[in-house]
């Protein structure tokens, strides 16, 4: 389903990412490594945020680079800050916004909205001001404004980085599909929770702009975790 090779990125002609090549079928991938490793770069690739400048990139069928729009209709994309994402006055009117940027019949809106709103816990501020909701409600309804478009590839960028403990476990068990069962075909997590990271199916390791480990995520998190013994 998501399939990258020999893709190498430079931006404003530093090297970013060098030849990764990847197939992944799995439905929960962690992606782990350090600041500047080029994790966040790869998964940028994967919805046309980021375009490659060697190699190709194809996610369900589509080539993000030459089709960013379809693209970004199939693979929804969670930053760990919600402020950049939550656009809107309100979190209704932001769910609403989403259902339209995607082309949702009018008449079948307002429910809609209604219903991420209560599968969130935020069936009661739909029309609170969203700059005064907490961090985790906004991360929540940022995701919230992502999953309603119904998106076939969900992408978290350190989803739990500026949550507090219980929110951070909420947000884990919303994205691996704990609560209420698969929230995309396949869910991808770049993460330095590496307890989040062991209960994903697959996970991925970038160090210097390069994938350099793939594999079972409880081996492979326990080989990086002795390097730094």
């Amino acid at each position: 389903m998501i399939c990258a090779e020999g893709v190498g990125v430079e931006i404003d002609g530093v090297p970013i990412l060098d030849g990764v090549t990847v197939r992944l079928d799995q439905p929960r991938i962690a992606v782990i490594g350090a600041n500047g490793s080029g994790k966040s770069t790869f998964v940028r690739t994967l919805n046309g945020l980021v375009a490659p400048t060697r190699g190709c990139v194809e996610v369900q069928g589509i080539d993000p680079a030459r089709e960013p729009k379809r693209a970004r209709d199939a693979v929804g994309f969670l930053f760990s800050n919600p402020d950049a994402q939550i656009l809107m006055p309100t979190p209704g009117e932001d769910l609403a916004l989403s259902l339209r940027a995607a082309r949702t019949a009018k008449g079948e809106v307002p429910a809609r909205v209604a219903e991420a709103l209560a599968r969130f816990g935020l069936a009661d501020r739909g029309d609170q001001p969203a700059y005064s909701l907490s961090g985790g409600q906004k991360q929540l309804l940022a995701l919230a404004a992502v999953l309603i478009r119904e998106p076939r590839i969900v992408i978290a960028d350190e989803p739990t980085t500026l949550l507090d403990l219980g929110n951070a476990r909420r947000m884990a068990r919303v994205l691996l599909g704990e609560e209420d069962g698969p929230i995309a075909d396949q869910t991808i997590i770049v993460t330095h929770d590496l307890d989040l990271a062991r209960r994903c199916d697959v996970a991925l390791r970038f160090a210097d702009g390069r994938l350099v480990a793939q594999g079972e995520p409880a081996e492979l998190i326990e080989r990086y975790e002795r390097e730094f013994v």
